[in-house]
């Protein structure tokens, strides 16, 4: 009977050491599970703020020049036909190439045309065609709106820095001025800012650079125009004029597939019309004589000398006498 009872109380205590060890293991389990489904994990990328930066958009360049829309017509505004004779598809004449061991006298000349002259009346023309406005400053301009024409800055005459149509613009019209804006009852309630209006008219000069050139094998005295620049008058907010200033400059060469493009106006025969760059190569336009490299050591404009710097008109006799000096060179290469 005892042994019995040992037998008993031994199966007993084997199922309950049995029992202690799978509910050990059952915890251990459940604590490694919660500690891998709680952890953190390290590779993860950090939230991003959600609060986004506002950027204030830059205000808008102004690359548009001052040039008034001309529309087209819609039907044949001519008596002729003139599908023969297409403008658009004129090309200058190409320059007969001069060697630098042939050109056996050169100067520099800059000159200023004057559009009130009745010789230069055809700059003014303010006609629209289809192909625009007819003035000479709206044909320049158009070419550069187009960006047919690379414009370059007045800070010097050798075409070294050049402008985009912002800045040409704001040369242009100048600085935008800040205009009170009133109520009903005269009070100032802020200010409104304008563009100074622009009015075409007012440019009525342009300056002209070129150099004269005798070639030894053609026997000939060669004008060889190289820029154009336009010229504005500047006038203080006092109503001070302090003096002229190039707005800018544009290469000749580049511009004459332009202007041979655009027809000159003629007064006394609307039938026999040139285009603009047979205007310039034939020299019809008048331009006194401003500054030259012919005995002019310190590089100065006529009106710089000291002994003319008070007097107009002997300013306008100088120019006149260098053009004397150029033509009895050219006269004296000849033997009769």
């Amino acid at each position: 009977m005892k042994r019995i009872l040992k037998v008993l109380f031994l199966v007993a205590l084997t199922v309950g050491i049995t029992d202690a060890t799978f509910a050990q293991k059952r915890n251990t389990k459940k604590r490694t599970t919660a500690r891998k489904t709680t952890a953190a994990p390290t590779n993860v990328a950090p939230t991003p703020d959600t609060v986004a930066t506002v950027v204030a958009p830059p205000p808008p360049v102004n690359d548009s020049l001052p040039i008034r829309l001309v529309k087209k017509s819609l039907r044949e505004d001519n008596g002729v036909d003139y599908s023969t004779l297409d403008v658009k598809d004129r090309t200058p004449l190409p320059y007969e190439h001069l060697r630098a061991d042939d050109a056996i006298y050169r100067q520099r000349i800059w000159r200023e045309i004057d559009t009130r002259e009745k010789i230069n009346h055809p700059f003014n023309y303010a006609a629209d065609e289809d192909n625009g406005n007819q003035r000479f400053i709206s044909i320049l301009m158009q070419a550069i709106q187009d960006s047919a024409v690379t414009v370059f800055s007045s800070n010097d005459d050798r075409f070294t820095t050049p402008l985009t149509k912002a800045e040409v613009a704001k040369q242009i019209s100048g600085e935008p001025i800040d205009v009170p804006i009133y109520d009903e009852f005269g009070n100032q309630t802020g200010f409104k800012t304008l563009a100074p209006e622009v009015n075409l008219d007012s440019f009525y000069r342009f300056r002209v650079k070129e150099e004269v050139i005798f070639d030894k094998e053609s026997s000939r005295l060669f004008w060889r125009i190289l820029g154009i620049a336009p010229v504005k008058s500047i006038i203080t907010t006092m109503g001070l004029n302090v003096g002229d200033a190039e707005l800018f400059w544009v290469y000749y060469p580049d511009l004459r597939p332009i202007l041979a493009k655009y027809e000159v106006y003629n007064g006394k025969n609307y039938g026999g019309r040139m285009s603009w760059e047979e205007l310039f190569e034939s020299r019809m336009f008048y331009g006194r004589i401003i500054k030259s490299s012919m005995d002019n050591p310190r590089d100065q404009y006529i009106f710089q000398f000291k002994s003319l710097s008070e007097n107009k008109m002997l300013q306008l006799f100088e120019g006149e006498n260098i053009k004397d000096k150029i033509f009895n060179y050219e006269q004296n290469m000849w033997q009769y």
